[in-house]
C-alpha cells in the first residue's frame, strides 16, 4: 500500500475549502497528474456524486471513476476508485483555523492481488506524484504546507 499525506493552512474558510476539495472536478486544477474530470453522477461534490478522473501515466493513460462514499460538510469527504490493478481511496479533512481552515489531504492506493508485490516501487512513485500535488493544492487554496 503507498499514502501520502499533505496538510495545508489556508485562509479560505472550512465550508468554502471543503466545497472546493468536495468537488473532485477541481483535481484537475491541483493535482498534475490529473489530466481531466468529468462528473459522472450528481452535481458537484455531495453524496452519491461520480466522477470520471483520468490521470496521466504511462504508456497510456487510466481512466478511474471516483464515487463520493463520505460527505459531511464542512468536516469530512471520502471518494473511492477501484480498477482491476488498484484501488484508491482519498480522503479530505477541513478544521477551522482561527479565520480560515486546516485541509488534510490523506491519499492511499493498493495494487489489487498478487501486484501487491510491487507496492514498494509504488509508495516511491506515490511519493513523487504526491509532492507535486501537495504543491498544486498549496497554490489552489492559496495557502501554505503546515
Amino acid at each position: 500500500m503507498a499514502r501520502y499525506v499533505t496538510i495545508v493552512r489556508t485562509p479560505w474558510s472550512p465550508e468554502k475549502a471543503f466545497a472546493y476539495m468536495a468537488d473532485l472536478r477541481n483535481f484537475a486544477n491541483w493535482d498534475p497528474g490529473v489530466r481531466r474530470v468529468v462528473q459522472r453522477e450528481g452535481s458537484g461534490g455531495g453524496p452519491g456524486a461520480a466522477f470520471d478522473v483520468t490521470v496521466r501515466s504511462k504508456p497510456k493513460d487510466l481512466l478511474l471513476t471516483y464515487r463520493t462514499v463520505e460527505h459531511e460538510p464542512p468536516r469530512t469527504v471520502l471518494a473511492v476508485a477501484k480498477s482491476g490493478v488498484y484501488a484508491s481511496e482519498d480522503r479530505i479533512a477541513v478544521v477551522a483555523d482561527g479565520s480560515g481552515s486546516i485541509v488534510t489531504y490523506d491519499a492511499t492506493l493498493r495494487l489489487n492481488g498478487p501486484l501487491g508485490v510491487f507496492d514498494p516501487v509504488l509508495r516511491l512513485v506515490f511519493r513523487r506524484i504526491g509532492d507535486r500535488a501537495a504543491a498544486g493544492l498549496c497554490k489552489a487554496l492559496e495557502g501554505t504546507a503546515a
